[in-house]
């Protein structure tokens, strides 16, 4: 078991000890269990973040993280209530919450798409830690009772907003029900018609493909956040191979140094999700593979920030030719795929805005 793990563990140990805090009076004990309680809290920041800068994401982590976040606010919420310090009603509001949340992520993760966590998710998460800390006080220390009772309001409504945000984004699963005999996509193409639909060709590669013509221009691409799907769009187009020279999905910065020539400093200072990378891409697989235009796509597609604070959903997309270039900046709010394919639909008409036409 890895370090993050441990301190995803931690998190689970430390219920019965708080709970006991509690429950069992001494001199202090509510101050201790306000200090276990901040302890085993800042374990939740601290184990993702060194997951994934350590490169130790694990599938026994991405089980146990939630979890012990849910069992360990649960369980201090329900010892509360049984004190007298917290309405039975909030506790079922929470639940309920978290509940329908995890039966929307698992219908989701069915249809092979995954909503990313978004800013009310973790406002949401910061409230209620908040909230529990300030009931916690307010039994030694009266003159909280006012702070606490507000915390405890925002954090329900925070709670409910996340909740609803939530079931917004989801409305987009239920459009792409139909998926591909693989269940990781839809049937469409990304940017292309709804799933199922006749026509799975992007039209704006459609449009791409129609321009160029047999104008004898070349055409390249690099990816590292969609895959290889800029491509996949562009070749689905009949015709294609006579003027798509090729792509690079570069996914890690390894491959991005390798193969596209990015360089140590550049990702470095300024991050693979960044306007400088995407234009070293663009500009290396456009020398690699000798085409007359090359478009580049890199970002956090999500459901996980980069470690960094730079947003889940930001996406740069830039365009090499002859002249300086050009490059676009999104930030996207969908989930994973669905800021994938938005990707795609951008990298195209940055693409298409530079065919003559």
């Amino acid at each position: 078991m890895n370090i993050p793990n441990v301190l995803t563990a931690s998190r689970l140990l430390a219920i019965p000890v708080l709970m006991a805090l509690l429950l069992i009076r001494f001199p202090y004990h509510d101050q201790l269990a306000a200090g276990v309680f901040v302890l085993a809290s800042l374990t939740d920041t601290l184990d993702g973040n060194l997951a994934r800068l350590r490169g130790q994401v694990t599938e026994l982590g991405k089980f146990l993280d939630p979890l012990a976040d849910k069992l360990f606010i649960l369980s201090v919420l329900i010892v509360l209530v049984q004190l007298g310090e917290l309405p039975a009603w909030i506790v079922i509001v929470i639940f309920g919450r978290e509940l329908l949340i995890t039966v929307l992520r698992s219908l989701s993760a069915s249809q092979g798409r995954v909503i990313a966590a978004t800013p009310f998710g973790k406002t949401k998460t910061v409230s209620q830690v908040v909230a529990v800390l300030l009931l916690i006080l307010q039994r030694p220390y009266p003159g909280l009772h006012l702070w606490a009772s507000l915390a405890v309001g925002f954090a329900v409504a925070f709670t409910v907003l996340s909740g609803l945000d939530y079931l917004w984004r989801f409305r987009q699963v239920l459009l792409f029900k139909h998926l591909d005999p693989s269940g990781e996509r839809p049937v469409a193409v990304p940017g292309g018609g709804a799933p199922g639909s006749e026509s799975p060709v992007n039209p704006l590669a459609r449009r791409i493909g129609e321009r160029i013509g047999s104008g004898g221009m070349t055409v390249a691409v690099a990816e590292s956040c969609t895959g290889g799907l800029l491509a996949a769009a562009i070749t689905d187009q009949p015709g294609s191979s006579a003027y798509f020279q090729g792509g690079v999905v570069a996914y890690t910065n390894e491959v991005k140094k390798a193969l596209l020539g990015v360089p140590e400093e550049l990702l470095q200072k300024h991050g693979a999700a960044s306007a400088e990378v995407a234009r070293a891409m663009a500009e290396g697989v456009r020398r690699l593979l000798r085409a007359d235009l090359a478009v580049s796509i890199t970002g956090i597609a999500g459901p996980e920030a980069d470690g960094s604070s730079k947003p889940v959903g930001l996406t740069h997309v830039w365009l090499a030719g002859d002249g300086p270039g050009e490059g676009r900046s999104f930030t996207f709010k969908g989930d994973r795929w669905e800021n994938r394919r938005r990707s795609v639909d951008e990298a195209l008409n940055l693409l298409l805005a530079h065919i003559p036409a």
